[in-house]
């Protein structure tokens, strides 16, 4: 037997790495904190924005909205990125104080700031991040994370020397239905768990190749930064720029994995939130996927990735179409949806020896149904409780403990949508050595792991 409940129902019911170019000098978090739960002006929490697009100004709107910190700066190489943002902060202050920058260096080179919003484009997640530990900056890092696993490896280890404060925006976590399901796995109520169900949004194919000049108000030489110079096109950066484009990087491997990565790390994050175990010993992984063959977007358009793991656990991961017309046994979840009800175009669902649970943003489902209502007693494991992501990594950057996506965290859950990647790249079986952090045996799918190069005058140190 199942049952469904909405979100609403619910909650009622219940590098060493930088670039050369991005070297900070150390700098001493600068806020005095209040005590007792106290927060006077001086005692905000000052935070800078790199990265003010739709999404960046989506996430720094909750942090306009928490009264113990202050958004004093924003940076973006789109002045109208720019503008909107400043506007945006501009009207939740009263004031026009917001100091704005092109550069994200000088951003990170300020004495007052104690952390960063940053959502760059994703070729620029990992260069800001590692500028901004550097900059002794605690991070709210807007996923994926890097894009080669070289890269999350080395944030990662800059993040730890520098004891800086992480925060990955897999805001799922912060969401009670996700921490629910995966209470119920982690405590076997659904029995010995067995099978992990996970999909997406796939990427886009399309998009026009034809070279274009980048708009007035774009640096597009700073937008592209390390990644290889290459023409602007109509939409690259910008929807409906010209009439009618849509964004295409997001979906273009110069500077994205595409949605195997942008989108699937949610679900891939709530999979390795439910069973952490999988990423502790050596597994195998294997599967196939589709790719553009013409256009400016040539990310996978619809894939199949199988995980098995040490334990007996198996995972199974696939994309929604998204543009891609062709009904696939690697974007088909017509299985899926006779065993659990309807589904919509994302989520995470396990299978036990004694029932399953599955969780998207809009609702949780269960079977058998009273799993939902099931009560947790003093012994059993609970998760880190938090109702907002932003609130969150304000409170652990007070009391300088993890936050509930923290970096070791983020970085497995990155590592699963890289390997995911290189398996549709690769398709034959590849052993995953999580100990060592490579394939076992396999020089040319390792060879994908590396840092890529970079253009000059950049460079990894």
């Amino acid at each position: 037997m199942k049952t469904s409940i909405t979100r609403r129902e619910f909650l009622k019911h219940n590098l060493t790495v930088a670039l050369a170019a991005s070297a900070c000098p150390t700098l001493v978090p600068a806020c005095a904190l209040g005590q007792g739960g106290q927060t006077s002006a001086n005692s905000r929490i000052q935070v800078g924005c790199i990265g003010v697009g739709p999404q960046g100004r989506g996430v720094m709107g909750n942090f306009l909205r928490q009264n113990d910190c202050r958004v004093v700066a924003a940076c973006d190489v789109a002045k109208r990125n720019l503008d909107a943002a400043v506007n945006q902060i501009n009207q939740q202050y009263q004031d026009t104080a917001c100091a704005t920058y092109r550069d994200y260096r000088q951003l990170l080179a300020r004495k007052d700031l104690d952390a960063v919003l940053i959502a760059t484009p994703d070729h620029w997640h990992v260069p800001v991040a590692a500028a901004a530990a550097r900059a002794n900056k605690d991070m709210y890092l807007e996923k994926p994370m890097g894009m080669t696993v070289q890269e999350d490896q080395l944030l990662r280890r800059l993040c730890q020397r520098r004891k800086r404060i992480f925060q990955f925006g897999t805001q799922q976590r912060s969401g009670s239905q996700f921490r629910l399901a995966c209470e119920l796995v982690r405590n076997g109520r659904i029995g010995k768990l067995q099978q992990i169900n996970v999909w997406c949004v796939a990427s886009r194919p399309g998009g026009s190749t034809e070279p274009l000049a980048p708009p007035a108000d774009l640096a597009y030489d700073r937008w592209l930064g390390p990644a290889l110079e290459k023409p602007y096109t109509p939409g690259k950066c910008f929807d409906n720029d010209p009439a009618g484009s849509w964004k295409t990087w997001w979906f273009n491997y110069d500077y994205a994995l595409g949605f195997i990565a942008g989108w699937g790390v949610h679900p891939l994050d709530i999979a390795y939130w439910g069973h952490p175990a999988m990423m502790s010993k050596p597994f195998e992984v294997i599967g196939q996927g589709v790719f553009p063959e013409a256009g400016a977007c040539n990310t996978s358009i619809a894939w199949d990735v199988n995980f098995a793991f040490a334990d007996g656990v198996r995972l199974v991961y696939r994309g929604v179409r998204n543009g891609y017309d062709q009904v696939t046994p690697m974007n088909d979840l017509s299985g899926w949806e006779q065993k659990y009800g309807k589904i919509i175009d994302h989520g995470t669902a396990f299978e036990g020896s004694e029932g399953w649970v599955l969780v998207d943003r809009s609702q949780i489902r269960t079977s058998p149904e009273r799993l939902v209502e099931e009560k947790f007693g003093g012994n059993d494991l609970r998760l880190i409780q938090s109702s907002n992501h932003v609130r969150n990594f304000l409170d652990s950057i007070r009391s300088r403990q993890p936050a509930i996506c923290p970096i070791e965290d983020a970085v497995q859950a990155d590592v699963l949508c890289h390997l995911s990647d290189i398996a549709t790249r690769f398709p034959r079986p590849l052993k995953w050595d999580p100990a060592k952090e490579r394939f076992a045996g396999d020089a040319e799918a390792n060879r994908h792991l590396k840092l890529r190069p970079v253009r000059s005058p950049w460079q990894w140190s």
